[in-house]
């Protein structure tokens, strides 16, 4: 995968990631559930506080890794995209043998570390293209979870669940 891949709206990379792999040396699954979260007019995205020593690569350029730390023991791994300036990001909810993103990083190993890193192999952690087509009818579109302090930005369909036709 290459960074013109991540460099289009979270709106857009987030459906094409369902069907890719999330990689590292020792594990391997396929992304199943994702959410965008789409500049700073979107009240769920970090980006909505402006540029912060957290948010900073958020507001990066595209294809890195973002990862930070909630509830003080979960780390959640979010790929950036758009473009340099733009925070926006897809938060990579669950692959094939994980459900959940807090479960997903601790299964993975992922933690802090990680953040601002390319997506790529140097990095310990990449996604892959393993010629799975994931087809639009598919692709369950669904509110995010966990962001009801957003208001009505709570209630977008910005969360992609992949449901295969055999489930």
């Amino acid at each position: 995968m290459h960074d013109a891949f991540y460099a289009r709206s979270s709106l857009d990379v987030a459906p094409d990631l369902l069907g890719k792999f999330l990689v590292t040396e020792t594990h391997a699954g396929m992304v199943t559930e994702v959410e965008a979260y789409d500049g700073p007019d979107d009240q769920a995205c970090h980006g909505r506080f402006g540029r912060t020593k957290r948010t900073e690569v958020m507001f990066g350029p595209p294809g890195y890794f973002y990862v930070y730390l909630i509830y003080g023991m979960y780390f959640m791994l979010n790929v950036v995209t758009d473009r340099e300036g733009y925070p926006s990001a897809v938060l990579i909810r669950g692959t094939t043998d994980i459900d959940g993103p807090g479960r997903l990083t601790k299964g993975y190993g992922i933690d802090g570390s990680f953040n601002g890193k390319s997506i790529t192999k140097p990095s310990g952690l990449w996604i892959e293209e393993r010629g799975v087509h994931v087809p639009s009818n598919a692709i369950e579109r669904t509110p995010r979870i966990g962001v009801a302090y957003a208001g009505a930005w709570a209630q977008k369909p910005y969360r992609f669940v992949w449901r295969p036709a055999d489930s």
